[in-house]
């Protein structure tokens, strides 16, 4: 708010601001820092036992899992689902607060 009000060409301390806002009942949206990924050292690559083939003949012959970050609540949720390739059914999913291996294990 102090560099809204100061880029209008004013002149105002940031403790006359946050105590006019405490007076009116203002809060400031504080978004959270984007994700960055690790940059280190990375696992070995799975291997592409589809080979870009993501279509099955019958239920249950390809099923594949990829895991999603939500916020829910401002907190970060992970969802793991199993899709069957044949029908694009969800045929199980896992939650974690964390991204962990058991997501895509069980």
């Amino acid at each position: 708010m102090t560099a809204a009000i100061r880029s209008l060409g004013e002149s105002v301390n940031h403790k006359t601001v946050q105590r006019l806002m405490i007076e009116m009942g203002l809060k400031s949206l504080v978004r959270p820092k984007k994700y960055r990924s690790y940059k280190g050292q990375t696992g070995r690559v799975a291997p592409d036992l589809l080979q870009r083939q993501f279509t099955a003949e019958r239920m249950h012959q390809k099923w594949v899992t990829d895991v999603t970050e939500f916020n829910v609540a401002g907190e970060k949720l992970f969802l793991s689902p199993v899709m069957d390739l044949h029908n694009g059914e969800i045929v199980a999913f896992e939650t974690a607060r964390r991204p962990v291996f058991k997501l895509v294990k069980n």
